[in-house]
Parts: C-alpha cells; structure tokens; sequence
C-alpha cells in the first residue's frame, strides 16, 4: 500500500538523519586533524571504490541514457556531493557541530520556498505551519531565545558557510525529481565521481598549502564512518525518499537533525545544552507532528501521489 511504503520512507529518513547528524560530529571532532576539503575527498574516494564493482553493470545498461541527461546530472553531482559537504565541513572549523546541525534545519522552509520558485508547486495550510513552527524552533536556538540577539545579528564565518551549504542542499533536494531514469546505482555512483573530480583539485591545494591529515586510530575510523553511513547507506535512502514522499517531505525530515545531533554532540564531544535548546527541539517535534498530520490528510483525501521510484529495481 502507498501509506505502507510512504510511512516506510520516513523511517527510513529518520536513520539516514542519525547517520548525517554523526557526519556532521565527525567533521567537528576532527578539524584540525583532517582538513575539510581533503575529508570530503577521501569520502567520495572511498565511496566511489566501494560502490565500483556493483555499479558497473547497471552504468553500461544506463549510460546511453546517463548521457542524455547529462546536465541535470552533473548539476547534481555538483550540488550535492561536489559543494555541499566541502562548505559543511568548512564550516565546522569554525562553528560546533551543534551550531551546524541547528541551522541545517532551515533546509525544510528553504525546499519550500524553491519548489514554488522552480516548480509553481503549492504545500498545504498544515505543511507549512509544521515548517513555520521548525524554523521558528531553529530561529529561538540560534539566537539563545533572546530577541536582542536577533537585532544585533552577526553570523560567524564557520556559521555562514553552513547556511551557503543549506542553500546548496535544498536545492539539489528540489532538483532530485530531475534525475534520470536510470538504476539508482548508476545515479549514485555517477553522482560520487563528479564529488571525486570536483574535490580531488581542492584536496590537492590543501595538500600544497601544507594541510595534513594528523593520522590516527580516531583519524581513520572518522574516514571510514563518513565514508559508509553518510555516503553509501544514506544516499541511496534520501534519493528513494525523495522520489517516494517528494522534495517537501524528504527536505523536513532534516528537521530531526538536530534533535539527534546537539544530543550526540552532548554525549561525544562535551558541548552544552541550554534551556533554549529544549524550547526549540520541542518546537521542531510540533513541526514534525504537523507534518506527518499533513501527511495522513493527503492520503485520506487520495491528494497525494508520490513521484514513482526512478531506477530499476
């Protein structure tokens, strides 16, 4: 049943979320001993030589078509894995991971906002109040439930480089429905190469400018983490979602980022919750709440009709 898989798709986000809030505490726990570009090229490196050997035969199958849709794809590869986690992992140099986990919950209103300016696509009165209530929830942490703070509003470097990579994700979010119709291991794997050639050149300056990897027991298991969980397992989730639930629903489920990540940050890396954190991650859960509520009206009244699974089984 459509409600079955759709259900099935947003338990299947929720994961992906604990794994993306661990990329993000990786990236903040190991800055200064990985540089961020040369993290995010090892990443699609070693994903990209995992995911090899079982994607050849589907990207001989699909390349016909992978070359008839090179531009979606390639702007693709570029949003999502070439930009988005060289600027993340930029960015935590310079923030905590808490900071960065908050202000990646803005990417719901931003998929919002650019649905409508790319596709003229309309959210319900319920979807949009969940979505207002989880920025409002983001809003409140970041300015520590202090009106002031808001009127005299400077962002950090590490801050704004964050809320760049926000932009970038929501927008490769809204143009997932673009991809081609090919495997979803093609996509993928097609996707981590153009990651590989557009960091490989950035990894290399770092490298020139004397930005060394301090190796370690904790430096290696960091790379071996971000590669698996957050590339190979997570990518292949959000992409399925997102063709199953739409770019709306797939872009809140970011929401939960960071209810589990300023937790985890807590628990491994020492950094503080403060009483307004709880008042925005409870605002977050409403938002949640009504999201899914906006979810069971649609399949109620028969409105919703996922975008079919793109890829052959």
């Amino acid at each position: 049943m459509a409600s079955n898989s759709n259900y099935r798709a947003m338990a299947l986000l929720a994961l992906v979320m604990v794994f993306w809030a661990g990329n993000s505490i990786v990236g903040r726990a190991v800055a200064g001993q990985i540089p961020p570009l040369t993290l995010a090229f090892f990443r699609w490196t070693g994903a990209l030589v995992l995911l090899a050997p079982f994607a050849l035969r589907s990207l001989r199958r699909d390349r016909p078509e992978l070359k008839r849709a090179w531009k979606p794809v390639l702007v693709l590869g570029l949003l999502g894995i070439g930009t988005f986690n060289s600027l993340l992992y930029s960015g935590l140099q310079f923030t905590t991971a808490t900071n960065a986990l908050l202000l990646q919950a803005a990417v719901p209103g931003v998929v919002l906002v650019l649905d409508r300016v790319f596709f003229h696509l309309r959210s319900g009165a319920v979807q949009i109040a969940g979505t207002l209530a989880t920025m409002v929830g983001v809003v409140f942490i970041v300015f520590e439930g202090d009106p002031a703070r808001a009127l005299a509003l400077h962002l950090g470097r590490g801050d704004a480089l964050v809320l760049v990579s926000v932009l970038v994700w929501s927008t490769y979010t809204v143009l997932l429905k673009l991809r081609p119709q090919v495997a979803p291991v093609s996509f993928v794997a097609v996707t981590f190469a153009i990651g590989v050639l557009v960091n490989a050149p950035l990894a290399l300056w770092e490298w020139l400018e004397g930005l060394r990897i301090v190796w370690s027991t904790g430096t290696v298991l960091a790379l071996v983490y971000v590669t698996l969980f957050p590339s190979l397992v997570s990518y292949f989730i959000y992409n399925y979602a997102a063709g199953q639930l739409g770019a709306a629903r797939a872009g809140q489920s970011i929401t939960l980022l960071p209810v589990f990540g300023a937790l985890l940050s807590a628990l491994l890396l020492g950094e503080v919750l403060h009483w307004y954190h709880a008042v925005g991650m409870a605002l977050i859960c409403v938002g949640i709440a009504l999201g899914l509520m906006a979810l069971r009206r649609q399949q109620a009244g028969g409105a919703l009709r996922p975008a079919p699974l793109e890829g052959k089984p």
